[in-house]
């Protein structure tokens, strides 16, 4: 498909009553079809990965192309530079998230980006940070322990950030990075534990939140039979 189908088929599937909504979830819908995700991978299965494609509906800057146009770009083409330039778009969490778990997580960049991004101050840059930490966690199969262990302690420094998008990004890291085995849970208890002893609303909160899921039977019963 090329743009011009796709802006059509967007248009056709237009909801009034899911724009008026998303302002309910924290998005911004003034520039919005209001077209729900499993549409857009519908459209983004038609077309194919094309990296020339995405950049066209990145640049059309709709919530609904931007979300498309991390499903059809091909990870091996996405440089540094365009990451730099797309994370600065990001102005809604369901655009950072679903671009970090389509595209960015693929690319050999992931985990530079997720520490690089951890020191940043824009909310939403901050967010991808812990997104991909969280999204690597669940799609890097094979990758060893020391690659997670190494965002404890970028966690644990960034566990006192009160933004809702940032905060709870945080705490979808550690959450994830817990629930990967047996040996990551017991440490990612251990640090749960060290953020709800520090003396800040959002720590308590991460920490708390984290640990009633990384404790929970279900969780342990999990792990204990993997």
């Amino acid at each position: 498909m090329e743009l011009e189908e796709i802006i059509k088929e967007l248009e056709s599937l237009s909801s009034p009553e899911d724009v008026a909504g998303m302002a309910r979830f924290g998005i911004n819908p003034q520039k919005a079809y209001g077209v729900r995700i499993p549409e857009l991978r519908r459209i983004a299965r038609q077309s194919s990965k094309d990296h020339g494609l995405a950049q066209e509906l990145w640049d059309y800057a709709y919530h609904e192309t931007r979300i498309l146009a991390s499903m059809v770009d091909d990870p091996e083409q996405v440089t540094e530079e365009q990451m730099e330039r797309w994370v600065l778009d990001f102005d809604t969490w369901d655009v950072c998230d679903q671009c970090c778990m389509n595209l960015f997580d693929r690319t050999p960049f992931a985990y530079k980006k997720a520490f690089e991004w951890s020191q940043r101050e824009e909310e939403f840059v901050k967010r991808a940070a812990f997104t991909l930490m969280a999204v690597l966690a669940v799609h890097d199969k094979k990758a060893p322990d020391e690659k997670f262990e190494q965002f404890f302690p970028i966690i644990i420094r960034e566990s006192d950030d009160n933004r809702n998008f940032v905060k709870k990004s945080v705490n979808w890291a550690l959450r994830q990075i817990g629930k990967r085995n047996k040996e990551l849970n017991i440490k990612a208890i251990r640090k749960a534990n060290e953020i709800k002893s520090l003396d800040s609303k959002s720590a308590k909160w991460i920490a708390s939140n984290a640990l009633r899921e990384l404790e929970s039977e279900k969780i342990q019963d999990r792990l204990n039979k993997g």
